[in-house]
C-alpha cells in the first residue's frame, strides 16, 4: 500500500450559481489549464464514503466548528476500483491537512460491510488507525457523498480551483462500486460548489480570474449536509 506526504493547504470554499460558474469558469479557464485526468469529458466523477464513530462525533465536531477535527473516507473516481483510497482529512486552523493510503477492492468492501481488516505491521500508520477506530470506537458508514468534479490546476502554489456540480447523497452501500446508486440532490437547483485550494500563496492573477459580484466564502461541507439529509 502507498502512502502520501501529508501537507496543510488552503482551502476556501463558495456557493454559485449556475450563471456565476459559466462567469467564473470562462475567466479561470483563460489562465491555468483543466487537470489532464479529466481525458475527453472535462470532469471526473467523485464518491466517497464516509465513516463516523457510535456517538457521531464528525458530524457534531462539524457541526460546532470543532478544531481541530478529523474526519475518514474512502474515495473512488468514475465508479472504477482501479484507484481506491482511504483518506482521513483533518482541518485545524482553517487549513486542512489530508492522509491518503490506497486500499484494495476486497479491502474496501470489507470496510463498508464493517468487518474490520487484521491490523498488521506493514500496513501504514493511518490505516492502523483507522482499523483501531472501527474496534474501539465502532466506526462505521453514514453517508455516501457523489458529485461530477470540474478541476483546474497550476503547479506554482499548488493551486487547484474546483467546480462541483450534481452533488447527492446517498445510503446505498451494497452497491458503491455501481454506475448507478440510489441518491438525492443535496443543492437547490442551479447551485453548484467551487472551492480554492493552494499552499502557501495564491498567485494575483487567479485570484483576480475568481473575482465576481456576489461571490462569497461560505463554511460548507458536503459530509455534513449529506449527512444532515440521511439521519
Amino acid at each position: 500500500m502507498k502512502t502520501h506526504s501529508p501537507h496543510y493547504r488552503h482551502e476556501f470554499k463558495y456557493i454559485i450559481s449556475e450563471e456565476m460558474m459559466a462567469v467564473i469558469q470562462n475567466q479561470i479557464k483563460a489562465v491555468i489549464p483543466l487537470d489532464p485526468h479529466v481525458g475527453h469529458a472535462g470532469m471526473y466523477s467523485i464518491r466517497s464514503v464516509y465513516f463516523d464513530d457510535y456517538q457521531d462525533s464528525c458530524y457534531y465536531d462539524n457541526e460546532n466548528g470543532v478544531d481541530p477535527r478529523e474526519k475518514y473516507r474512502i474515495r473512488i473516481y468514475n465508479c472504477s476500483d482501479a484507484q481506491i483510497k482511504l483518506e482521513c482529512k483533518r482541518k485545524q486552523q482553517e487549513k486542512t491537512l489530508k492522509k491518503s493510503c490506497s486500499l484494495t477492492r476486497e479491502e474496501t468492501i470489507q470496510l463498508i460491510t464493517c468487518n474490520p481488516l487484521p491490523i498488521g505491521q506493514n500496513q501504514p500508520p493511518m490505516l492502523q488507525k483507522f482499523l483501531s477506530n472501527m474496534v474501539l470506537r465502532l466506526m462505521r458508514p453514514t453517508t455516501i457523498v457523489e458529485y461530477q468534479r470540474i478541476p483546474y490546476i497550476y503547479p506554482t502554489g499548488n493551486v487547484r480551483v474546483t467546480f462541483d456540480t450534481h452533488i447527492v447523497s446517498s445510503k446505498d452501500y451494497d452497491h458503491f462500486f455501481d454506475s448507478h446508486i440510489v441518491s438525492r440532490p443535496i443543492m437547490p437547483k442551479g447551485f453548484h460548489l467551487m472551492e480554492v485550494k493552494y499552499d502557501d500563496f495564491l498567485p494575483e492573477f487567479i485570484y483576480n480570474s475568481l473575482y465576481i459580484d456576489g461571490l462569497e466564502r461560505t463554511a460548507f461541507s458536503k459530509y455534513y449536509l449529506c449527512r444532515k439529509y440521511n439521519f
